[in-house]
């Protein structure tokens, strides 16, 4: 019913607007052709100014009303540079915006038609095509140059000590792997992906280094104050990791691991008092058109401290153990550091040996 109420309106409010548009084209008949154009030159010339003033005033007040209300403080380190990176955009966009705006509507009312002024034309001139040429381009450059610095500090080499967290996409949802106590992701291969029997991301059973791993759909945990570096994949579609409060974003790209390293500043719980909501959670959203089920793609982002992230991890259970039951898991794989230095110390125990003899 609301619908049919709704459809009558907008019909009705079409023929009152149709109704005042033939009555102004009958006044404009009877007043004369160049008179009634004379007339609305002179009133839209007025209301171009009208429209400059309250629209530059728009402008002010929605800033005023929504300024750092609608993502709020930056949640992580990178996520202030691009912050400042946003505002240096708004400062210089603004600057033209307001400039070019003003000169718009001033021109369109100082310039309206009228029959003592001749106007003036020049095909060319090359110190204003300069003008707007070069301090467009190096505006620009500056805004890119920003850009790109930002792009490789996130993309580029993690700390050594940061926490590794691989993120699959798939439709509908996300998948969180860490690795275990040995730190070092076990293998995988696509072929061994199966839902039915818990290998989610087909991990392979025979590589001692994928029993400790933990993999989980519901919560990505992150340690505050600790760099955390996310290996990011896809196991169908293309999809992507956007962190908005860490103000991060990355493709999960099918077959092509891509990688994002940040710092978060404030846990969950301090996130909460800041904003004065208890219910505050950070959000993983899925931000690439991904299929019928992309608005569901939601995940939630835990920041805790280094205690409260070592004791949910030890409650975990390893994919491995949920899938394999009560067999004992094989040894974890050393990592390549710790194999290095016990063939050192092989080496140096043997030569000592020979040197005895």
């Amino acid at each position: 019913m609301s619908t049919i109420f709704l459809i009558l309106i907008l019909l009705l409010g079409f023929l009152i607007t149709f109704q005042i548009a033939k009555a102004s084209e009958y006044v404009g008949i009877l007043k004369g052709e160049k008179k009634n154009f004379e007339q609305n030159n002179r009133i839209n010339g007025f209301l171009m100014i009208v429209f400059l003033v309250l629209g530059l005033i728009g402008v002010y007040w929605c800033n005023e009303l929504y300024k750092g209300k609608i993502l709020g403080e930056s949640a992580s380190d990178h996520g202030e540079k691009i912050d400042t990176m946003l505002h240096i955009t708004l400062l210089i966009t603004g600057i033209v915006f307001v400039i070019t705006q003003i000169l718009l509507f001033w021109f369109a009312y100082k310039y309206q038609y009228s029959e003592k002024r001749k106007p003036y034309y020049f095909p060319h001139n090359n110190k204003l095509e300069l003008i707007w040429t070069v301090i467009p381009a190096i505006a620009l450059t500056v805004l890119v140059g920003f850009g790109l610095l930002y792009w490789f500090r996130i993309t580029g080499d993690a700390p050594k000590d940061a926490l590794q967290v691989e993120v699959t996409g798939k439709q509908f949802n996300w998948i969180f792997r860490y690795p275990g106590k040995d730190n070092i992701f076990g293998k995988k291969f696509y072929q061994n992906i199966s839902d039915k029997t818990d290998n989610q991301l087909g991990l392979l059973w025979d590589d001692p280094a994928t029993h400790d791993d933990i993999v989980t759909n519901t919560t990505m945990y992150l340690i505050v104050n600790k760099p955390v570096k996310l290996i990011i994949n896809s196991r169908d579609v293309i999809h992507d990791v956007g962190l908005v409060h860490f103000r991060m974003k990355m493709d999960a790209v099918p077959g092509t691991p891509t990688t994002m390293w940040f710092t978060p500043k404030y846990t969950t719980d301090e996130m909460r008092k800041k904003l004065n909501d208890p219910e505050f959670d950070y959000e993983l959203s899925c931000d690439q058109m991904c299929g019928k089920g992309h608005f569901s793609m939601k995940g939630i982002v835990k920041v805790v401290t280094q205690s409260e992230f070592i004791l949910w991890r030890a409650k975990q259970q390893s994919n491995y153990a949920r899938v394999m039951g009560d067999k004992k898991p094989a040894t974890p794989a050393q990592s390549d550091s710790t194999q290095m230095k016990t063939a050192k110390l092989n080496n140096e125990a043997a030569t000592k040996l020979v040197a005895e003899k």
